[in-house]
């Protein structure tokens, strides 16, 4: 009787991990805001549900959500005049790394006279999720983008609220080719880190927004009002804080509670844009 074969236990670092991407270029077609051109692959799709004055884009992540070792590319342009949102279907969810990293690239562009709205629904990391995401955004003097991310540490709702999970976050934002906001960001062992009063004071969903327009100085006082209005709210713990640097706004908030985070998004946008988040969020 022959030897069975011996089982390569190297096959489990070269496991196949997943590779997505896509790429759309956004135009203006009289009144209207089209994607021109758009690539999808991997496990990364692009739907178009609404194309009007602004053009909405829907990023759809057919795996299901991103394990260690998984790498997902992101790239917008956004031409002249045109205006566009790009939001995803659900909250992406990062899975337990198995000491490997989960790693998103994002590269944004807004030409002359454009609007871009980036406002993916939350991330939320599982337990011994390890997440590296990096952010580019090239934006015209004389365009607008605004920028929501927002973190969930945990599933909550799983009873996951000590979540050794870790967030390596970089932002690189120009206007007009000169860099104006540079950002690193890393959170390891959210959930024993977050718990620190001086830290997070037990918050376990945390968000920026950033908005990059001529208008921005204009934006600072709703946005203010916008967002205490959401802090007196009942519902929980809530705290936010916005700044004007440089001809741009940026906003912090964080919360004990995912839902509450979520309501003052809301609001935010609302002050921001007029008008609330993308259909799919609710």
């Amino acid at each position: 009787m022959r030897n069975a074969p011996r089982l390569d236990m190297s096959a489990r670092s070269a496991r196949q991990r997943a590779r997505g991407e896509i790429r759309v270029e956004f135009a203006r077609a009289g009144e209207r805001s089209e994607a021109a051109r758009a690539f999808e692959t991997g496990g990364l799709r692009l739907r178009f549900p609404h194309a009007g004055v602004e053009c909405e884009a829907v990023i759809v992540n057919t795996g299901g959500g991103m394990a260690g070792g998984d790498l997902a590319r992101m790239t917008l342009d956004v031409g002249a005049g045109a205006r566009a949102l790009a939001t995803t279907q659900s909250a992406e969810k990062i899975y337990k790394a198995d000491g490997e990293t989960s790693r998103m690239e994002i590269a944004l562009s807004v030409a002359a006279g454009g609007s871009l709205v980036w406002a993916p629904q939350e991330t939320i990391l599982f337990e011994g999720a390890r997440l590296q995401r990096r952010l580019e955004a090239e934006v015209a003097a004389d365009a607008s983008l605004l920028m929501v991310e927002a973190a969930v540490f945990g599933r909550l709702a799983h009873g996951e609220t000590e979540a050794d999970a870790g967030l390596r976050d970089d932002w690189r934002i120009r206007r007009a080719g000169k860099l104006i906001f540079a950002e690193a960001a890393r959170i390891e062992n959210a959930g024993a880190r977050l718990e620190r009063p001086a830290a997070g004071a037990c918050a376990r969903a945390l968000a920026t927004l950033l908005y990059v327009a001529p208008d921005a100085q204009d934006r600072l006082e709703p946005l203010r009002a916008a967002l205490e209005a959401e802090i007196d709210t009942e519902g929980g713990r809530l705290e936010a804080g916005v700044s004007l640097v440089d001809g741009f706004l940026v906003a912090r908030l964080l919360s004990p509670a995912p839902p509450r985070l979520r309501a003052a998004i809301l609001a935010g946008m609302r002050a921001l844009r007029g008008r609330g988040a993308p259909r799919v969020w609710f």
